[in-house]
Formats: structure tokens, C-alpha cells, sequence
């Protein structure tokens, strides 16, 4: 007895599911750069503020979701066969790129992230004594931005390769 199939009740929750997930998450990490760039424009603990509840957002909330988005995805798939297979180019393609994207958020993004709210803690309680010049956090924030921004984007691209493959599905599928 064939519990689930394309199209059945079951199905379309965990389609429904997958989807849902996937617009809390990645829209929650989406627009960090949006929120990055104000937190420039503010600073002290007004750009701490925006980055902190930015950083918020992104960590506590939209990683769940984007961690159920692939579970989801699993499911729905493996309810999909015969008609979705994990052969499928589109398919496989998406998780793994998925994976990489995940992997790149684990290697840079989440510690960047707490790096940055540490150095502008620092920076909004008076930072290091400088020889004259500004904290030396301040060239560490900067260099820090840039690689968040730089692996953001990528991330950004990640996201939009494997949103055309699941509406797309070259080579197949439902």
C-alpha cells in the first residue's frame, strides 16, 4: 500500500513545507548585505544594534529553516519517486550545491558573523588603545566586511543556481 505519491495530500504538505522553509531561511540571510551596509553608515552602537539583530535574524531564526528546507526537500523527493529521482541532474545538482552553500556559511559566514559583532563591541566600548590612529579593530572590521560581503555573494549566487534548477528541472521531473 502506497502510502504518499506525486500529488497526494502528503506530498503537497511537504512540498508546501520545503517551500515555506526555504522562504524564511534564505530570506532572512538574504538581504545581510542590505543590513551590512546600514550598519556602516551608523556607527558605534548604532551599527552594532542593526548587526547584532541582523546577525540575530540570520543565526537563530533563518538557519533552522534553512537546515529543514533540505529535510523537506528529502522527503519530498523520496515521495516523489518513481517520477523524482535522485539521479536527476536537477536534483542531485541542487543538493550539492546546497551542501557547499552550507558549507561555506559553517567555514566563514557564521564565524565572520560573531567575529564582527565582537569587534564592533569592542570598537563601541572605545576599542584598543591605537598608536595614534584609529583601533586597530577598525582595518579588522573593514577586512571583515569585505570577506562577508565577497562569500555572501557567492552564497547569493548559490541560491539563485539552485532556485532555477528546482523551478527549471532541466533533464526532468515533476
Amino acid at each position: 500500500m502506497v502510502l504518499a505519491t506525486v500529488g497526494s495530500g502528503v506530498y503537497q504538505l511537504f512540498l508546501y513545507l520545503h517551500i515555506a522553509t526555504a522562504i524564511v531561511g534564505f530570506g532572512g540571510v538574504v538581504l545581510n548585505g542590505v543590513y551590512a551596509a546600514q550598519a556602516r553608515k551608523r556607527p558605534g552602537r548604532e551599527g552594532l544594534a542593526i548587526v547584532e539583530a541582523n546577525t540575530f535574524v540570520s543565526t537563530q531564526v533563518a538557519e533552522y529553516a534553512i537546515y529543514a528546507v533540505f529535510v523537506f526537500g528529502l522527503i519530498t523527493a523520496i515521495i516523489g519517486k518513481p517520477v523524482i529521482k535522485f539521479s536527476q541532474g536537477w536534483l542531485s545538482g541542487a543538493m550539492g550545491l546546497y551542501i557547499v552553500g552550507i558549507a561555506i556559511s559553517h567555514a566563514v559566514m557564521i564565524p565572520g558573523s560573531k567575529k564582527m559583532v565582537a569587534l564592533l563591541t569592542k570598537l563601541s566600548e572605545g576599542g584598543s588603545p591605537g598608536q595614534g590612529g584609529p583601533p586597530p579593530e577598525v582595518a579588522e572590521v573593514e577586512a571583515t566586511g569585505k570577506r562577508l560581503a565577497l562569500f555572501g555573494m557567492i552564497l547569493n549566487v548559490l541560491l539563485a543556481v539552485i532556485l532555477f534548477l528546482m523551478v527549471v528541472k532541466p533533464g526532468g521531473g515533476t
